[in-house]
């Protein structure tokens, strides 16, 4: 059992800051990659940061200079620091993570449950 655990989502005023973490939990598994995606309303699900194994980052276009992604292999950890938020980062925000079982020959994608940013003009 792999599970995605996030927090650090709420209201905050445009030009604020929020921080993102989010934690896997469970035994007999690793991860290659982690990243956090949103999605607005009517708008389609997008990769806003991913960062792999090896500390390779890439950031969507709309947040770099501003967000900063970081990773703690051995805690199995990712944070998402969001700094000059701007009302149209408001959306769910989703942890992901790329999972292998090697003892089950099986690899998945496990998702978070998602948590709520919103930014207020």
């Amino acid at each position: 059992q792999v599970q995605l655990v996030e927090s650090g989502g709420g209201l905050v005023q445009a030009g604020g800051s929020l921080r993102l973490s989010c934690a896997a939990s469970g035994s007999g598994f690793s991860i290659n990659a982690m990243a956090w995606y949103r999605q607005a309303p009517g708008k389609q699900r997008e990769l806003v940061a991913s960062i792999t194994s090896g500390q390779r980052i890439n950031y969507a276009d709309s947040v770099k200079g501003r967000f900063t992604i970081s990773r703690d292999n051995a805690k199995n950890t990712v944070n998402l620091q969001m700094d000059s938020l701007k009302p149209e980062d408001t959306a769910v925000y989703y942890c992901n993570a790329a999972v292998v079982i090697p003892t089950e020959y099986r690899s998945l994608q496990v998702w978070g449950q998602g948590t709520l940013v919103t930014v207020s003009a």
